[in-house]
């Protein structure tokens, strides 16, 4: 039976209901689908600032677990809040290595001297068990000997006045004599600090990263006499100029070394804020060093002597710029390197591979310094054949497992990536101390001659003049050449002050170029 008609289009009152219901319905659709894709929104929202914060969460883990055995920190940052500090290094032989002096070690101790400065006699005073008075007993000889070595009681400093005579020849000519060497260029008339007291002043604040003010204190404190500090720092400009000569010549020995260390260091240096820092590069061998303040910029690094170098060996760390010279040769740092391996075997700890090439690289290294020892050429190839290919093994290993993450250039790829195709495709550069031995595997001789920056940042601070900054390095540089070859620091740099500058000797032309040892 039809439903009513409610109205004069026949429509039944049914069918208007269910119309209105169902538009009713749509409209409750269309207001769950807005629902649901603000939702979505909001999902897709938080997941993505979740991925955000996961991979912040990663990188914040990853940086405070850089410690001194996983990343160049330096050791001292192991001990900060927060720091995983590396893992105890296992010990040498066994465990049963002693602290202390080990054996065949050089020892240092004080010696009897055979010509001892002053010889005092001492005899027995007062009466005899007689009575008799000891003064005038018999000198039998001496039976008993001591020595003292000690610094004078008072070290004061001593004024003394050259006065230069004018004389007249029997001929009518008269003559003068020339200042003393003591004077410098001092004017008659004048009061000067001689260059004991000058190097003094050089030697403490360079050597010993002494401030300006502390030093003259010290100075006052040795001597009795105070300088002011404005001459205290004008010592290190006339230093700097002093020892130019003998810098020009260390510079060229080191463009003719077959094998230099490289590195750089930041150092705050110049105008503030504390922000803005300079970079320390040092380019040295096991008898020279040679300092450059600059940027760590490659148009800083063509400033240095890197364009000018040709044929040369630079033991470096993977620092890219120094991939930009055509005329060099590289042996990459492996103490940087097994830091790096290091770092991937925390990074994937069920991984076997970086334990793996680790242990393989320390072989040949030994390897190295056992063909080293022996006066070899180069490492023999029955002694590095089997650790080769454990170590290739093992490059390969972890190339199957870290894979490229897809998405082209822009994407960051795992710096264990980075390592194992360093490794991979760089290893001429990696194992280049396996074919000459005169090549060290590491560019610890740099590192060393770049500490004592980082002690002198720790003492005084930021060295608010570049130009100072540079003084001061063109000593060190000049300084620590002169120690290498066993010249007394202080006697180079009062040597120098003196007009007579110490200058690092000409290697003879034999086919080797200077400072290829061992560094």
């Amino acid at each position: 039976m039809l439903g009513r008609v409610s109205d004069a289009s026949g429509v039944p009152e049914d069918a208007v209901a269910l119309r209105v219901r169902v538009a009713g319905l749509r409209a409750a659709n269309e207001s769950l689908r807005a629902l649901l894709a603000d939702k979505d929104a909001k999902i897709a929202g938080l997941e993505a600032q979740v991925a955000a914060q996961a991979e912040r969460i990663a990188r914040l883990e990853r940086l405070i677990s850089r410690n001194s055995g996983n990343s160049s920190m330096a050791p001292s940052g192991d001990d900060q809040p927060g720091k995983t500090p590396p893992a105890p290094k296992p010990r040498r032989g066994a465990g049963k290595r002693k602290p202390g002096k080990q054996p065949g070690a050089p020892g240092a101790y004080l010696a009897w001297n055979d010509h001892p400065d002053r010889t005092e006699d001492l005899f027995p005073s007062g009466p005899c068990e007689c009575g008799t008075d000891l003064t005038g007993a018999a000198d039998l000889g001496v039976v008993f000997s001591h020595q003292v070595t000690d610094l004078p009681g008072e070290v004061r400093a001593q004024t003394v006045q050259y006065d230069r005579h004018e004389v007249e020849c029997a001929c009518g000519r008269v003559h003068v004599p020339g200042p003393p060497p003591e004077t410098g260029s001092a004017a008659p008339g004048t009061v000067t600090y001689g260059p004991n007291f000058q190097a003094w002043c050089v030697f403490l604040m360079v050597m010993h990263h002494v401030p300006v003010e502390r030093c003259a204190d010290i100075i006052e404190s040795m001597a009795g006499t105070r300088p002011s500090d404005g001459w205290v720092h004008a010592l290190l400009a006339r230093a700097a100029r002093a020892v130019a000569a003998a810098n020009k010549t260390i510079r060229a020995l080191i463009l003719l070394a077959r094998v230099i260390c490289g590195d750089e260091t930041p150092l705050r240096a110049g105008p503030g804020p504390k922000a803005n820092k300079k970079y320390l590069q040092v380019a040295c061998t096991s008898l020279l060093t040679y300092y450059f303040l600059g940027e760590r910029s490659l148009p800083s690094f063509k400033g240095f002597i890197y364009s000018d170098l040709y044929g040369t060996v630079v033991v470096h760390d993977r620092y890219q710029n120094y991939d930009h010279f055509a005329g060099i040769s590289h042996q990459l740092c492996t103490a940087h390197l097994l830091r790096d391996i290091e770092d991937a075997a925390q990074t994937y700890p069920e991984a076997i591979w970086p334990a793996q090439i680790a242990r393989e690289l320390r072989a040949l290294i030994h390897a190295a310094n056992v063909a080293r020892g022996q006066g070899l050429a180069a490492v023999p190839d029955e002694l590095t054949a089997g650790h080769l290919k454990l170590f290739r093994n093992g490059v390969n290993a972890g190339l199957s497992q870290v894979r490229r993450v897809p998405g082209g250039s822009n994407v960051k790829q795992p710096p264990a990536l980075h390592l194992l195709e360093c490794l991979k495709h760089r290893e001429a550069d990696v194992l280049r101390f396996l074919t000459d031995t005169a090549i060290p595997p590491t560019s610890n001789q740099a590192e060393r001659d770049l500490r004592p920056s980082k002690t002198q940042q720790k003492i005084s601070g930021r060295l608010r003049s570049e130009t100072t900054t540079r003084h001061r390095y063109a000593i060190r540089g000049y300084a620590s050449t002169a120690r290498k070859h066993g010249i007394d620091v202080f006697t180079a740099i009062k040597d120098a002050l003196a007009g007579n500058p110490w200058i690092p000797p000409v290697p003879a032309i034999t086919g080797t170029a200077p400072g290829t040892h061992h560094a």
